[in-house]
């Protein structure tokens, strides 16, 4: 099945000329969960070569533009051999998603190189752009190494789940906020501004159980959890609850240092260096527990405060 505007071809004799759409193993455990949901979300079905349909699932709201992101980022993988992993991404939040509406992914193969090879995805929504990503993968190799140190942080053991700690959701019930990725707060949020600290919010993140293997599916998990919380940064500073502000990301850009691994916390740290014209840039770290430098983060979002009067 080749979508309108799409052009099926014969495929070269390249690596995959004779193999069958790749489809991810499930996570083998008893139960359905939130994060067993999500993989089936990722595991998109294959309609032509480079093209790719996804289910968002139903509910309320505006679709979490997180799981677009990660949809992208798994049809892009599905284009590019194993032994090639994704070192950065550049994105771009065009339209709002919708839930229960279908989403369809196109792949346009940019390069393959001997060592990088670049990818684009455009994701549709009815017949209407809602998301673009730039993907860039590389091959592993010897080089310089350095980093900055991780920043001090509390270990997660102990630290209560961010959603419980936020004064705008306090008293939601429990079931209504465990999602996927849990998230530990390193410290509160502020109540007001009087109470704000710098621009600067961090957590520890990891999923709620095991992951498919493979660097380039952490890659799309990382994704996935990178995009929650990176403008709440700004409410942090300004000591506004999400309820007082209209936010949405706008671009997105992630930077993968060492091949991706998502198998246990990460201290995910952000701060606010600019808000203005109803703008927000925000940039991130992730540390593994053992102080590697996992992948840098950048965000513009829109942000506008309904201020009082």
């Amino acid at each position: 099945m080749a979508a309108r505007g799409v052009a099926t071809r014969a495929r070269p004799a390249d690596w995959r000329q004779n193999a069958a759409p790749r489809r991810m193993r499930p996570v083998e455990q008893q139960s359905s969960t939130v994060l067993q949901k999500l993989i089936r979300r990722l595991d998109l079905q294959q309609l032509d070569r480079d093209l790719f349909l996804g289910d968002p699932g139903r509910g309320e709201g505006r679709l979490y533009g997180g799981l677009v992101a990660a949809m992208s980022v798994v049809a892009s993988n599905r284009t590019v051999p194993d032994e090639s992993l994704v070192h950065s991404l550049h994105a771009y939040f065009i339209r709002p998603g919708r839930h229960g509406v279908p989403i369809q992914f196109t792949v346009h193969e940019i390069r393959d190189g001997r060592t990088y090879t670049t990818r684009r995805v455009v994701a549709h929504q009815s017949g209407e752009g809602i998301f673009s990503l730039e993907a860039s993968y590389t091959r592993p190799e010897d080089g310089l190494s350095h980093q900055d140190p991780m920043p001090d942080a509390p270990a997660p053991e102990g630290l209560e789940d961010w959603d419980r700690v936020r004064p705008d959701r306090a008293d939601e019930p429990r079931r209504s906020i465990d999602g996927p990725i849990e998230m530990r707060a390193c410290a509160p949020d502020p109540v007001t501004k009087a109470d704000a600290p710098a621009p600067f919010h961090q957590v520890w993140i990891k999923p709620r159980g095991e992951l498919p293997a493979g660097p380039n599916f952490h890659a799309a998990m990382i994704t996935f959890a990178s995009d929650r919380g990176m403008i709440s940064t700004v409410s942090r500073w300004h000591g506004l609850p999400s309820n007082r502000a209209s936010q949405a990301s706008l671009d997105h850009t992630i930077w993968f240092h060492r091949p991706p691994r998502f198998d246990d916390w990460i201290l995910y740290t952000t701060t606010s260096h600019a808000a203005h014209n109803g703008r927000a840039l925000i940039f991130g770290t992730m540390y593994h527990r053992n102080g590697e430098l996992a992948a840098s983060v950048a965000q513009e979002g829109l942000f506008r405060a309904r201020l009082p009067g």
